[in-house]
């Protein structure tokens, strides 16, 4: 056996371990956003999704698995899910070839257990499909009744995953069942009012995400400049809408990020390059959106628009950080009053282009950027006594990146 071959099979050892061990993953962990356009009004563009926040405390060394995001279908796109380890000391990417063919895997989330790693399949027969970890078996498809799904995420219970359509503008749930297979979709609730935005012709369901209290699930829709909350039969496996929650017309909001402490959440706006942070009541689901505020990322002149992609923010509660696509860089910013206040510190540049999601590694130590345009997953290291970001090693190549998601 080469030298090639055995590291291959220590890798997946590592990975087998890896997808068993579900202490060492987050709950909800996942990437991504849709297809995406040139512009607001055109297809696709998705909220990255997981809870957001990352732990802080520091991990042993030793490689550890990368999952990589992209667009089959697209010109120089990829041959399904990625497969990359990173080294949690120095940040550097070293590739490993492809989990699973899969199509247009734009999005990704692993089960609360570990074991088993879902993705949209982001064309106009929207689908999720399963994967095992432990021998990238794929272990089926299911359809999500709509078009263009670009995001998923799997109820803290582990029994449902929920997904959103964008091009259709609505919410699809999927049982999950002991093996970690999806089951036949039990609903799918359309956006069907208010009506669109200024700038859309239809609903553009972005994200779907459990509320930090588990009771309710909340999808947000760039079409209607609408967050939805709705409460989870988890018998049935149906949505019952409860309220909504309005950005300001032609906000475009595209993903929204909770706060640890529960009672507030912030949400990126696509569509007119700002940010808003929100109130929260975990009682009832109900979000009110605040005030829009800057982004920090505002083009020089002729070098286009910006629209803001993805927020995290830190297990501790002290910093947010944001994806900014065009302006290519990442938004730092003090989180004070318990969560109510976002204060801009810096902006960084993400070292490529269109970052299109980012995510946490388990330990908090290091930020990732999958950069869509230009191919390439970035790395940073977050400092834990000021949240500053400085690069960790040099950026990856991965074909047309969409989302990156380390366990």
């Amino acid at each position: 056996m080469n030298r090639d071959s055995r590291n291959r099979r220590r890798f997946l050892a590592l990975l087998a371990r890896t997808a068993t061990a579900a202490a060492a993953l987050p709950a909800a962990a996942a990437c991504g956003g849709p297809a995406e356009s040139e512009g607001p009004a055109t297809t696709a563009t998705a909220p990255g999704a997981s809870s957001g926040a990352s732990g802080r405390r520091r991990e042993s060394s030793g490689p550890r698995p990368l999952l990589l995001g992209t667009y089959t279908s697209a010109e120089a796109g990829g041959e399904g899910i990625g497969l990359a380890e990173y080294d949690p000391g120095t940040g550097r990417i070293t590739g490993r070839g492809i989990l699973a063919e899969v199509d247009d895997p734009s999005y990704l989330a692993v089960h609360p257990d570990g074991r088993t790693l879902y993705a949209v399949n982001e064309r106009e027969d929207g689908a999720v499909t399963a994967v095992r970890l432990s021998d990238h078996r794929v272990l089926g498809s299911r359809s999500t009744g709509g078009v263009a799904p670009c995001h998923l995420s799997v109820h803290p219970g582990g029994r449902w995953l929920l997904s959103a359509n964008y091009g259709s503008g609505s919410v699809a749930v999927h049982p999950i069942d002991a093996s970690g297979a999806l089951g036949e979709r039990t609903d799918l609730v359309t956006h069907s009012t208010p009506p669109p935005g200024p700038g859309q012709r239809g609903p553009h369901a972005h994200q779907v995400v459990t509320g930090p209290d588990g009771d309710h699930v909340l999808a947000v829709d760039l079409g209607t400049d609408t967050v939805y909350t709705y409460r989870l039969d988890e018998d049935a496996g149906t949505l019952v809408e409860v309220s909504r929650a309005r950005a300001r017309p032609g906000a475009g909001p595209r993903h929204l990020t909770f706060h640890p402490g529960g009672r507030h959440a912030y949400l990126a706006n696509e569509v007119d390059n700002t940010v808003a942070v929100c109130a929260y009541d975990p009682g009832t689901g109900r979000l009110t959106v605040g005030e829009s505020q800057s982004t920090g990322a505002e083009p020089s002149p002729g070098s286009g628009t910006n629209y803001p992609a993805q927020f995290l923010v830190t297990s501790d509660g002290a910093y947010a950080f944001l994806a900014n696509r065009g302006h290519d860089s990442l938004s730092r910013y003090a989180v004070e009053a318990e969560g109510a206040r976002l204060r801009l510190l810096d902006t960084v540049p993400v070292g490529g282009g269109f970052p299109r999601q980012i995510a946490f590694s388990p330990d908090g130590g290091l930020l990732f950027a999958a950069n869509q345009r230009s191919g390439t997953v970035s790395a940073f290291r977050v400092s834990e006594d000021g949240g500053e970001l400085r690069p960790a090693g040099e950026p990856f190549a991965s074909p047309v990146a969409v989302c990156a998601l380390p366990l």
